[in-house]
């Protein structure tokens, strides 16, 4: 089992406030917060922009690019949003 020693007094003390308003262990905290940073961390150096994410998405599954033959309903889609016929 590893330790973690927080030297700063108002670091630790930041942590056990936390934990006790989250309802969670000090240690649940520390690793939540570290999970967050790396994913916050991998999607920036990821480099990866939305486009790419899609090209890829699409690659991946190219039934979701399928035309399906049916007409849209513009009034129905309209009629969900509550609005006016044109």
């Amino acid at each position: 089992m590893a330790s973690l020693y927080i030297k700063d007094a108002e670091t630790a003390a930041l942590v056990t406030r936390l934990a006790k308003r989250s309802g969670v262990t000090k240690t649940a905290l520390v690793h939540e917060l570290a999970v967050a940073r790396e994913a916050e961390l991998d999607r920036k150096t990821s480099g990866s922009s939305v486009r790419a994410s899609l090209d890829k998405l699409w690659r991946d599954h190219p039934g979701l690019l399928q035309k399906t033959g049916l007409v849209a309903d513009k009034a129905f889609y309209d009629s969900l949003n509550d609005e006016d016929e044109d």
